[in-house]
Formats: structure tokens, sequence, C-alpha cells
């Protein structure tokens, strides 16, 4: 009996043993960029494009993103009737638009997208609000997200 006992113990605890988890694919690694890293070009595309979404609150009129600009999957979701839905809200909220300001740049190591951070200046002294435009590594803008601006960057795209 108690050779039965024994055997059954070591039998459970055989069956509870911790199994290692691997991970069968590496998460994004995201690095900041210095500005003598950064691509001028594309930098300046990155900020004429975020601006033209924002741009839109304050004129009513949004030129579409062509394929030389944009992937189609932005083209297809960035519409007129999106935009002023989100800009009722911003403009009532926030104010005006005003310009944008580069405060960083990071680079996902994963798929090569660069992300550039910029923080929106609205003419409400309440608004804190940033813009972040993903450059994929055709040059051309793979997303854009708008989100409460944080001191600290966080990824999840």
């Amino acid at each position: 009996m108690k050779k039965l006992i024994v055997i059954l113990s070591i039998i459970v605890l055989a069956g509870c043993k911790s199994k290692k988890v691997t991970q069968s694919e590496k998460t994004d690694e995201v690095v900041k960029l210095t500005l003598n890293q950064i691509n001028s070009g594309q930098k300046n595309k990155a900020y004429e494009l975020g601006k033209r979404v924002l741009m839109t609150c304050n004129t009513s009129k949004f030129k579409p993103f062509t394929t030389s600009e944009a992937t189609t999957s932005v083209i297809n979701n960035i519409t007129i009737e999106k935009l002023s839905k989100t800009c009722t809200k911003y403009r009532q909220w926030y104010g005006t638009f005003k310009d944008l300001e580069l405060a960083e740049v990071y680079q996902n190591t994963k798929d090569q997208t660069t992300i550039y951070r910029f923080k929106a200046l609205y003419s409400k002294k309440v608004a804190n609000k940033e813009l972040r435009v993903f450059m994929n590594s055709e040059n051309l803008v793979s997303a854009i997200k708008t989100s409460d601006w944080a001191t600290t960057f966080s990824y999840n795209k």
C-alpha cells in the first residue's frame, strides 16, 4: 500500500511539473532614433500627411491620400465622413488645429516601420493630444493614430 501511495505521488508530481513556455514569435522591439538617424524626406512626408489630416478639422476639406503616399488600407479607412465625426469633437474640445511638433521618432525593428510621434497643437490650452504617423519601409503611411499625450512612449499599433 505504501508503494502504491509513493508511486501515485510521483505520478502526480510529474504530471504537475511546470513546462517551459517557449515564445514562437519574437515580440516587436521598438527603438528610439536620434535626429541623425532620421530620413529627412520621410520625416517631412510624415509631417505633411499628418498635418493634412488634422487641417481637415479647420477647413472641412480633405485631399484623399494617393497610392504613392499611403497604403490601400489607410486610403480606404481615412474618409471625409470619418474625419468629420472626429473633427467635430476635436474642434469643440480643443479649438482649432494650429500645427504639429515632432517629439520623438521610433523604429520597429521587426517590420522596419518608423513611428513619428508629433504633439498636436491646438488653440485651447487644455488640448494635450498626439498624432502618430507610421511609415513603412516603402515610405508609405501604414497607419495614423491620435491619442492623449503621454510623456512616456508605449507601443501598440
